[in-house]
């Protein structure tokens, strides 16, 4: 254990280049891990469930179409790994659950081998497109796969195998999303990925997005470079090193075929672009879906209706002069308070309260500089001479499709026996039947919007296939009508939390699908289409955000969705009332983080915090806040992206008014009289990083945990912190956690030295406070994973993923392994089995027989052979081999009798005795009464006591 501490910290510091995790580093230290807990990860087989839910599916990056058989197809998911159909969605088998990272940019298929090529790293560049490290190849259909290099990739936009030649794959390398980095443009392999070029290089902003082969012809290729700068306060998503090359020797070289003479914009406002071909007269079109980024001409308005800019260089003097009726229209279609009337907004100017502009102040954050900017936005162009010329295909603006979020989208899919019919992907599904001349929206009723992957059947172009934000959908009349296929738990969801009913409830938001609620039993299942009641119900829209339950009716609800949009809501009722406290007029907006924090305080339910820049405190349930802290982040930075934001918000149980609260900046403060003197305690720790949470101890007053992530800066370095003197010194607790960020750690309600930890690869927890973790394993796939909650009476483990919904365990067996250690077997305390008189019998005659079986979870340090045997008092009723692996047995009993007991055990009924009887499978069943389950190996045996009820 020694030597493996000593390799993960050299292999970190190797790692580092200022500041940044080299992808080496990131596979060793994982691959150091692994290889160090192997023998010694007793929770490797814990049991997780995923408890869904699945009705809203998740984002699609890329699709994989078998064109001998299109109701067999491969759906990669943004972070919820790849999947598998033969049945035209009707379900879903996961493939890639297992390998270092699950987030996926694209995804190939050679047919004739089976063989799937899987490019690692979303290729959109939102706040959660995980990183990748490269490329992996399975060869058996996805039962096994292999790491095949450019771990640096990051981002991977496209793959495309030769038609003739599968060894030989050309990938699209969008790249590093946060820093300039070479590894990015076109690659190619010629040997199956043993070996990779790179024949397109643009520049270290500059990546390649996508990237489709010739139609008529297979040496020649056309590849997309994107120029974009993500920073953690703003993004640049455009530069002069977009454009569109092409190559006619099989992607050996390249020319820039949208340079100043072509038709095709140029220069710093050339956004993402996306690529496809069609035949039209027997010809091949070529389309290019552009982000243009440059700025629409100012427009001469047509309408007296007033407008920001109008306000920008107003006079007081004019604005006396404003027409009221004007005024008060965009007072009140700007969402101004209805506190600031016309005439009220009048006499502040007048007084020399504030000034003109700041109406226009009051409004801009820097969200409204991000979705408020008027660029041109999508536009579509063709050319018909292989790229030598381009035309744009409309007259109009596509106003609706990008809005200024292009970066999120760049799809184009022509019919490829019909160019005149092509296919745009931005919010909405656009088609053309005019070659982009016209177009009309094909968003159905059950159709998520933000669209990422359209597939067109070559031999039936009617049959399309849709990939989006909620999943998949199928059409077979070119999009007028859908087929909706949602069975993988692929959700992406920032926050959950549970409630106190019984049962209990779990509720959390999600990335672009609500806020959902529902019970903690859930199965997954399809019986719920014939009930018309799925077992979660949807309880706010939007990018569902955090939740908090009032514990005192279990039906007031506090939640909203992104940049502090929250209400107060009866989850019963469907009432809701928008709490989020509002900036005076003269003030700059709060500064809302895209998951703003927000608490309900334990010690009174009335008491709800919320976190802005600042902090908020209500005393009544959202009715009115009072601000109690001055700004407790670094101040932000100018750019398009909130920034200089609250990311982590917490009280303690044990003293009320006792608060910590973090941000994206690095800052960690603390009051410990609710909010009257506040005190910076992160001097000590890493600067600038984003504070993923911040936890007060349930068990010291003074102990406090944190956690800082710095994929922002592409730093994966594991950053968990611990206090016992309320932040006036931190302890590292990271220890033997590989390079992967965290995104939260929580303590046990129960036992203090049992820590959770989620990072971007699972979860992990400490018996010891942090000087050891383990990694869930098996059941619980590599996925993100934003949030962990404990549910203290039922003693559950809750686990919110970003990439594969919420999954639930039964800490029954980590509370006993953790507290009586590893070197002994246990058996695990057998939970009551509810009577069933039914066991044995059956329904119809097609029917199954019923069975009740009795659970139980044994802990052994190695593998071997034990007996078990069932006693009713000192009557042996059953006994078997049961074969023990090392660490957790999750194992069954039928509840049958062996044959040649049933008579002792008939008479041990006494007056029930006569009653007693076979089922109709012919076997006998233990009645309802006290039992003993023993355990024997060797000369030891170990006795756990159980009831029938």
């Amino acid at each position: 254990m020694i030597f493996f501490v000593v390799v993960f910290v050299l292999v970190c510091i190797q790692g580092q280049l200022q500041g940044q995790t080299t992808a080496d580093a990131r596979l060793s230290s994982v691959q150091a891990y692994d290889e160090s807990i192997a023998e010694a990860n007793h929770l490797s087989k814990y049991k997780v469930e995923n408890i869904g839910p699945t009705v809203f599916s998740g984002r699609v990056t890329d699709m994989a179409v078998d064109p001998n058989d299109p109701t067999h197809f491969y759906v990669s998911y943004a972070s919820g790994g790849l999947w598998e159909t033969k049945n035209n969605g009707t379900t879903f088998t996961p493939l890639f659950d297992q390998e270092m990272v699950m987030t996926i940019g694209a995804i190939a298929v050679d047919w004739s081998s089976e063989t799937i090529w899987v490019g690692t790293g979303e290729v959109n560049s939102s706040r959660s497109s995980y990183a990748g490290v490269g490329m992996y190849v399975s060869a058996d259909g996805g039962k096994n796969w292999q790491h095949k290099g450019l771990p640096e990739s990051h981002h991977i936009g496209r793959i495309v195998i030769h038609p003739n030649d599968p060894k030989t794959v050309w990938v699209a390398v969008l790249g590093h999303l946060y820093t300039p980095h070479a590894e990015r443009g076109v690659y190619m392999t010629t040997d199956g990925g043993d070996n990779w070029t790179k024949s397109l290089f643009v520049g270290e902003w500059a990546g390649a997005v996508d990237l489709m082969l010739d139609p008529a012809d297979a040496n020649t290729l056309y590849a997309a470079t994107w120029h974009r700068e993500r920073y953690p306060w703003n993004f640049v998503e455009s530069g002069a090193g977009s454009g569109i090359h092409k190559s006619t020797d099989g992607g050996q070289t390249w020319d820039l075929i949208s340079g100043d003479d072509s038709g095709f914009p140029t220069g710093d406002g050339v956004g993402r672009i996306g690529l496809s071909a069609g035949m039209a007269d027997g010809k091949v079109r070529l389309y290019a879906f552009l982000d243009n980024y440059n700025r629409r001409p100012k427009e001469e308005k047509d309408s007296p209706q007033l407008t920001k800019n109008d306000f920008r260089e107003m006079s007081t003097t004019a604005f006396a002069e404003l027409d009221d009726v004007l005024l008060e229209d965009y007072l009140r279609s700007n969402g101004f308070p209805s506190k600031y009337t016309t005439e009220e907004v009048k006499t502040m100017v007048e007084k020399g309260e504030v000034t003109p502009v700041d109406l226009v102040t009051f409004l801009e954050n820097a969200n409204a500089l991000l979705f408020d900017t008027p660029v041109v936005g999508a536009e579509l162009y063709s050319s018909d001479d292989g790229g030598k010329t381009w035309s744009k295909t409309h007259d109009d603006y596509l106003d609706g499709v990008y809005y200024s979020y292009g970066y999120y989208f760049g799809l184009v899919t022509a019919d490829p026996t019909n160019a005149d019919k092509v296919y745009v992907a931005g919010v909405p599904i656009l088609r053309s039947d005019d070659g982009g001349k016209t177009f009309k929206s094909i968003n159905g009723d059950n159709v998520h919007v933000d669209h990422h992957v359209i597939w067109v059947n070559p031999d039936q172009p009617e049959h399309i296939i849709n990939g989006n934000d909620g999943g998949i959908n199928i059409s077979y009349d070119s999009g007028e009508n859908w087929i909706k296929c949602n069975s993988p738990a692929v959700g992406q969801f920032y926050y959950i939390n549970v409630d106190g009913a019984s049962p209990y409830n779990v509720y959390g938001g999600t990335q672009d699908n609500g806020v959902w609620k529902g019970s903690h039993r859930y199965a997954d299942g399809v019986r719920w289409h014939n009930t018309g009641r799925y077992p979660y119900q949807s309880i706010m829209g939007g990018d569902g955000m955090q939740v908090q339950i009032d514990g005192r009716d279990h039906e007031t609800v506090y939640t909203g969705f992104q940049f502090g949009n929250y209400f107060r809501l009866n989850a019963n009722t469907g009432s809701r009332k928008r709490i989020t406290p509002i900036h005076e007029l003269g003030e700059r907006p709060y500064r809302w983080n895209w998951q703003a924090p927000i608490h309900l305080s334990k010690h009174n339910q009335d008491i709800l915090y919320m976190g802005a820049n600042m902090v908020f405190r209500s005393m009544n349930q959202g009715d009115d806040f009072d601000t109690i802290s001055d700004d407790l982040t670094q101040g932000g930075r100018a750019g398009d992206v909130p920034y200089g934001t609250l990311t982590s918000l917490h009280e303690s149980d044990l003293k009320f008014g006792l608060l910590y609260t973090g941000s994206d900046d690095g800052q960690i403060y603390l009051t410990k009289d609710g909010g009257h003197v506040w005190q910076l305690v992160s001097e000590s720790l890493p600067d600038d990083l984003w504070v993923s949470r911040v936890q007060a101890s349930a068990h010291e007053e003074g102990r406090v945990y944190a956690s800082l992530n710095g994929y922002r800066y592409d730093d994966f370095t594991p950053y968990v912190y611990m206090s016992d003197d309320y932040g006036t010194t931190w302890t590292s607790i990271a220890a033997n956690l590989p390079n992967e960020p965290v995104n939260v750690i929580k303590e046990d309600p129960h036992h203090e030295n049992i820590l959770y930890v989620g990072t971007d690869r699972g979860v992990y927890i400490s018996g010891d406070r942090g000087k050891t973790y383990q990694m869930i394993g098996d059941d619980l796939p590599h996925v993100p994973v934003h949030d962990i909650v404990v549910h203290a009476d039922a003693k559950d483990l809750l686990i919110g993923t970003h990439g594969r919904s919420i999954y639930r365990s039964d800490l029954e067996e980590v509370y006993e392994l953790l507290e009586k250690g590893a070197a002994e077997t246990i058996v695990v305390d057998i939970p009551d089995i509810r009577y069933r008189s039914s066991v044995g019998t059956r329904r119809g005659p097609y029917a199954e027989y019923t069975k009740n079986e009795l659970n139980y979870t044994v802990y052994q340090p190695s593998d071997t052979k034990a007996k078990l045997s069932i006693y009713a008092d000192d009557l042996m009723v059953f006994d078997q081999e049961v074969e023990l692996t090392t660490g957790l047995n999750y194992l069954s009993y039928d509840l049958s009798l062996r044959e040649d007991k049933v008579d002792e055990y008939k008479e041990s009924l006494a007056e029930k005795a006569t009653l007693y009887q076979a089922a109709d499978d012919g076997r006998h069943y233990l009645k309802s009464g006290s039992y003993q389950l023993k355990l024997s190996i060797d000369d030891n045996t170990i006795e756990a006591p159980f009831e029938i009820k």
